[in-house]
């Protein structure tokens, strides 16, 4: 989202001349030419297009403008560098994080020739559906949060992901509930996002010694949540761990403290919300979440980049809101680096965000040849509802 302590938060650097601090931060020089899609150019005038893809409607919408919100904030900075040499404008793609609207966001995205890159799609089905036609237009994806194990090996042509996968955070959750319990029960909501966790946590549970009861409550059919959470009570497990989403894992928490489940509550970064935390009121309360992803309130790197969200949104940022601004910021720098080296085509800004390494404010990122984070890149943390807010505990390999 292991086995060990993952690569930590890297300093407050440098962003290229669109950081806060406004130093450079790249080491990528190399961009090429080749396939545009339209709208290449040499122009020091021209305007650039990044697309966001996500759910800006619908029930995970939060989840969307979280992350959106980080891509405005650093475009609007980068615009405010008269240096940079081009100026930048956000296309927001709405694709209400499921799978079937995705095809028709990413059209929208496509048919703009002026789109030099997409951050997102938010959700792993989401992505699943449209990582190929991104791919063979070329366009360049620097996913923030879609964190499914299985999508950087599925020959997506321009996959990046800026966040450990949950082949990394599933087995960290898994190694922390070890600690804790004989037996689990995992629930899934049967999503491309919730089975992948789920195999993943369970595979690890097993692995180590731990009792593991699989089930299944499809997000898709499942309107009453009473009778899933019967069975966790009745199974007699220690702890739960759910892989579903914040609105259908608030109803799920309700059900279960109607029934009287006084065993541990976990979950992945799918519920990391405050639509869980406003959903769940009272009966959110002691959850754990896992999540490959950073606090922002609190984090020191992030210091600057919260203080800028909170003056231009009137809100502290959220889930996955500086991951989306460290993939902007990918998209940015790559645009830069494609210029200085010839013609901005789609072709050259992914060429430049594959070869990056980039000294955001969630990590040190740089790309491994399937796109993801290298091996032992990046942190798991672990997360708790304390006083109706999520509260970070810190690195998961180290949380009590």
């Amino acid at each position: 989202m292991r086995t060990r302590p993952l690569a930590k938060l890297a300093a407050v650097g440098v962003i290229g001349a669109l950081a806060l601090t406004g130093c450079g931060s790249s080491k990528d020089d190399n961009g090429s030419g080749g396939l545009s899609g339209g709208g290449g150019s040499k122009d020091s005038n021209a305007t650039y297009t990044i697309a966001f893809e996500g759910p800006l409607s619908g029930d995970n919408q939060q989840l969307g403008i979280n992350e959106v919100n980080g891509v405005q904030l650093a475009i609007d900075q980068a615009n405010k560098d008269t240096s940079l040499g081009f100026k930048l404008k956000l296309l927001k793609a709405d694709d209400g994080g499921v799978p079937e609207k995705a095809p028709a966001a990413a059209a929208q995205v496509l048919q703009d020739s002026t789109v030099m890159g997409v951050v997102g799609p938010s959700f792993s089905g989401a992505s699943q559906a449209v990582g190929k036609k991104y791919g063979d237009a070329g366009l360049t994806i620097v996913n923030p949060s879609a964190s499914n194990g299985e999508l950087q090996d599925q020959g997506f042509k321009t996959w990046h992901r800026v966040m450990p996968n949950d082949f990394a955070e599933g087995p960290a959750a898994a190694d922390w509930l070890a600690k804790k319990a004989k037996k689990v029960i995992v629930v899934s909501d049967k999503s491309a996002y919730g089975d992948g966790v789920a195999k993943a946590v369970s595979d690890e549970l097993k692995k180590k010694g731990v009792s593991v009861i699989n089930q299944a409550a499809d997000q898709t059919t499942t309107k009453d949540y009473g009778p899933i959470a019967q069975t966790v009570k009745q199974s007699g497990a220690d702890a739960l761990f759910y892989a579903g989403y914040d609105a259908q894992g608030a109803q799920f928490a309700k059900a279960l403290k109607s029934v009287g489940y006084n065993g541990i509550r976990m979950s992945g970064n799918g519920v990391k919300s405050d639509v869980f935390v406003q959903g769940a009121k009272a009966d959110g309360e002691g959850w754990y979440m896992s999540c490959g992803c950073q606090d922002a309130t609190v984090a020191p790197a992030a210091k600057d980049f919260a203080s800028a969200y909170q003056a231009m949104f009137n809100t502290p940022p959220s889930t996955y809101s500086p991951e989306a601004f460290d993939a902007a910021n990918i998209v940015i720098q790559a645009i830069k680096t494609a210029k200085e080296s010839g013609t901005v085509t789609r072709q050259a800004v992914n060429d430049a965000v594959s070869k990056i390494d980039y000294k955001g404010i969630t990590a040190d990122i740089k790309f491994a040849a399937n796109g993801d984070l290298p091996p032992g890149e990046g942190t798991v943390n672990l997360f708790q509802v304390k006083g109706g807010k999520i509260v970070s505990l810190g690195d998961i390999t180290q949380a009590p």
